[in-house]
């Protein structure tokens, strides 16, 4: 699922084709310092946090320029990831504390070996990924036996897959391309593959080619992709204190988003590389979730809103299309202390 890899993003659009082309993740051109200071505040070391090119997790950088982790006596270094598979390799690696990244891609590194833990439900993909075709391709059945790009084994080549499922597809009948999402979408524009499974803001680029339509998107699948802030347990077991800052800040900048919204998307559309009136375009595709929404989704259900069922459902197409190495055990893969802990403090306040 969402390897956004990126989430990870963020698109210049240049006026040169062969500019286009040749680009591989137009956030790369924003500069990538983005990191914090080293120290905290109460004494310990930053909380190395990842992130990358996606809607929902744009946020984190308004939380630090509006320094919000520092009147949480919080010390971040939030490290930008050009690519979203990098970020969840860097995670898995334990060269950062926690990343942004979805819940099919924890659970794919999880069978692979990681320990990692899902505290937060930062939103729901609404939309903003899509599956993109050229002029000519109508239907999914019409993708059989074309060229189709995505990040292999990230959260669009998911996409791409449920929805090749359901119109009765197998992952053979196409000739997939694997290529990181900025290339895919690239390649799509200059016409090398017939299709691409891409998030935003690369959704843009792609849709630059003439002809070109969503064929569907992740608004046809609700709940398939959710996006998490995700620590490695060690660090939770180990600096729960840091962690609940974490999760604080978060839904204080969710209080600024709504009470800035102008200042807010400028610093979003800035580090998505995009203009205010193109990243505006994404807000219907992406849905944040609230406290409230966060403490229903962490309850059991029987329905893709669960969490916890929906990395059941997610666990088992994982290992039906190979993209689980081995079944993970998911027992202990949610901890909703920390959102509860938040809503109890405000309900107090």
């Amino acid at each position: 699922m969402k390897r956004r890899s990126l989430l990870l993003c963020c698109v210049l659009f240049l006026t040169s084709l062969s500019l286009i082309v040749s680009c591989t993740n137009p956030a790369s051109q924003i500069s990538t310092n983005t990191g914090g200071s080293s120290a905290s505040t109460n004494g310990g070391m930053a909380v190395r946090l990842g992130y990358s090119a996606w809607p929902g997790w744009f946020p984190w950088q308004v939380a630090q320029e509006q320094k919000i982790f520092e009147a949480r006596k919080l010390a971040v270094d939030l490290k930008w990831f050009d690519g979203y598979l990098e970020s969840i390799n860097t995670l898995t690696a334990g060269q950062i504390d926690a990343n942004s990244q979805t819940l099919n891609d924890t659970i794919s590194a999880m069978s692979g070996g990681a320990d990692q833990v899902v505290v937060l439900v930062n939103d729901n993909s609404t939309g903003n990924d899509k599956v993109i075709v050229r002029e000519g391709i109508n239907t999914i059945a019409d993708l059989k036996g074309k060229k189709v790009a995505a990040e292999e084994g990230a959260v669009d080549h998911f996409l791409l897959l449920l929805g090749m499922e359901k119109a009765g597809l197998k992952p053979e009948d196409i000739q997939f391309v694997p290529l990181e999402t900025g290339q895919a979408a690239a390649a799509f524009v200059s016409g090398k593959v017939d299709a691409v499974a891409v998030f935003a803001p690369f959704t843009t680029q792609a849709l630059k080619r003439p002809g070109s339509k969503e064929l569907f998107s992740s608004k046809e699948f609700p709940g398939s992709i959710p996006d998490h802030l995700v620590f490695a347990r060690k660090f939770v077991n180990e600096h729960p204190d840091r962690v609940q800052a974490m999760v604080d800040s978060w839904f204080a900048t969710l209080d600024y988003m709504k009470a800035n919204p102008d200042q807010a998307t400028e610093i979003m559309a800035r580090r998505a590389g995009v203009s205010v009136d193109e990243y505006k375009q994404y807000a219907q595709g992406t849905r944040i979730f609230t406290v409230e929404d966060n403490l229903k989704a962490f309850q059991p259900g029987n329905n893709m809103s669960s969490l916890m069922f929906a990395s059941e459902e997610m666990t088992k197409f994982l290992e039906q299309v190979g993209l689980a190495k081995q079944k993970p055990d998911i027992s202990k893969l949610f901890d909703d202390r920390f959102v509860k802990a938040y809503a109890k403090k405000i309900q107090n306040s």
